[in-house]
Parts: structure tokens; sequence; C-alpha cells
């Protein structure tokens, strides 16, 4: 029991950039690329309080998220490792400075077009995409070599 595991991962959009350009407000293709890749639908995530220097006001969506666990999760971490990071353009490996330091990994992706399940022609705005791996791991050498042994392909050793 004292080996780590994963628990969950999250993705992450923030849609700032389709509310700030005043005309097109429709995220919409946002909300259908996150679930053509995670396999259930996402949920809008709404700004909790009003911050004037952003123009956000509270109950604005700000970002779409999905959790992912159990069998959707593994076949999404296998499609990651496998597929979607060597698709990426001059990709060296991932750095391992994206732990937090109990073990968590958040790793961004800045083009959503690398993913196989979306398709290139229907995306008429680019956007990123953030995962965050958690782990039961306490430390971060000890994420680093679960994910490691996974297949995870890291340029660098994590800093203690």
């Amino acid at each position: 029991m004292a080996i780590p595991r994963i628990t969950k991962v999250s993705i992450n959009v923030g849609i700032g950039s389709y509310i700030q350009k005043g005309g097109d407000k429709n995220f919409d293709p946002v909300i259908e690329n996150i679930k053509r890749l995670s396999g259930q639908k996402p949920m809008i995530t709404k700004a909790k309080k009003a911050i004037s220097n952003f123009k956000l006001r509270e109950g604005m969506p700000v970002g779409v998220a999905v959790t992912l666990r159990g069998p959707r999760m593994n076949d999404f971490l296998t499609r990651l490792v496998h597929i979607v990071l060597p698709r990426i353009r001059d990709f060296r490996g991932i750095s391992a400075r994206g732990f937090d330091g109990r073990g968590t990994y958040t790793l961004g992706i800045k083009e959503i077009t690398v993913f196989p399940e979306v398709n290139p022609d229907n995306v008429s705005r680019n956007h990123g995409v953030q995962i965050t791996i958690s782990t039961t791991a306490e430390k971060n050498t000890e994420g680093y070599l679960l994910l490691k042994g996974m297949g995870f392909p890291f340029r660098d050793e994590p800093k203690a």
C-alpha cells in the first residue's frame, strides 16, 4: 500500500481569450474538443469574484474542466504517453519541473491539434490544454518514479 498510484487526471482549458475579445463569445468548440479527448462532458467553471482589471464579473465563464478517474483516466494517460506526446513538434521530452512538491504533476500543451481525436479542420482558433496528474506520492521523486515507470518521457530529473 506504500507504492504511489495515480488518483485522478484533471484537464483544464481557460476561455478568457474567447470572452475578452468582444464579438466571439461562443466557446462551444472548446467544449466539444474537451468532450472528444476526455470521453465525458466537461463542466464550465465560473468566476467566483469580480476583478475589474481583467474585465471579469462574478459568474462569468472562465474555463472548461473535466476530471477523469478509473478506466477513462487510464485510457487517456496511455494515449497521452504513446500517441499525443510524440506528435508534438520538436519534442525532446517533458520537463520534470512540473511537480508541485507533493507528487502532483502538471503539464501544459500549447496546441490541442496534437490529439488525434480533434480534427484540425474543425478548429477555428487553436487553444492549449492543461493536464494535472494527481498521485498519492508524498514527494516529487516518488511521483517522478511512478510516472517514469508508466512510460512518461522525462528529459531531466526533478529537483528535491
